[in-house]
């Protein structure tokens, strides 16, 4: 090995023992950015729910109970009657939406209705996301499932029945465990 070769490669050697001795000394230095979340604050945020009813909490509520809910605490922004405010409208035919018409309402749109669900009990209503009780979300939901004509004003939604709901767009919507 010519000597220049060899001074290369002592120079490379060195490099890397003094970068890797550099990360190890201020690795443990770097920031400590938040605090760790108690099992409680886990718990809270650990509520994803899946479309075969996974993760749905304990709790039901009908159509009729979700419509005080709903004028309370949904109506200023979606209108009184889910068409549409400040915030996108809630209710429509079960047409699917096209390039010409992209409705996003629940009648149209969404594939599942414990994505409905899900959606509600996570981010409603804005300005205290989280905070309605599982008997609520259910009601909210029937209420809304109902105005879009896709359950009765009576039927219950519950973590057993709310899975069984057949939207009118659920095969508008590729599973993402589907063989190709």
């Amino acid at each position: 090995m010519s000597t220049l070769r060899a001074a290369a490669l002592i120079a490379i050697l060195a490099s890397a023992i003094l970068v890797g001795d550099a990360i190890a000394r201020y690795a443990p230095r770097a920031p400590h950015l938040g605090t760790p979340m108690s099992s409680d604050e886990v718990a809270k945020w650990n509520i994803t729910v899946f479309p075969d009813g996974r993760g749905l909490p304990a709790g039901h509520g009908t159509a009729k109970e979700g419509r005080a809910l709903y004028a309370e605490k949904c109506a200023s922004c979606h209108g009184d009657k889910g068409q549409g405010g400040t915030a996108e409208d809630l209710v429509s035919g079960p047409i699917p939406p096209t390039a010409d018409r992209p409705s996003k309402a629940i009648g149209s749109y969404w594939p599942y209705a414990t994505t409905v669900f899900d959606f509600i009990r996570r981010s409603m209503p804005p300005a205290a996301p989280g905070s309605l009780s599982p008997d609520q979300a259910y009601a909210v939901t029937a209420y809304l499932l109902a105005a879009n004509k896709i359950i009765g004003e009576s039927d219950e939604m519950n973590a057993r029945s709310l899975p069984k709901i057949k939207m009118p767009n659920q095969n508008g919507f590729i599973p993402i465990d589907a063989k190709n």
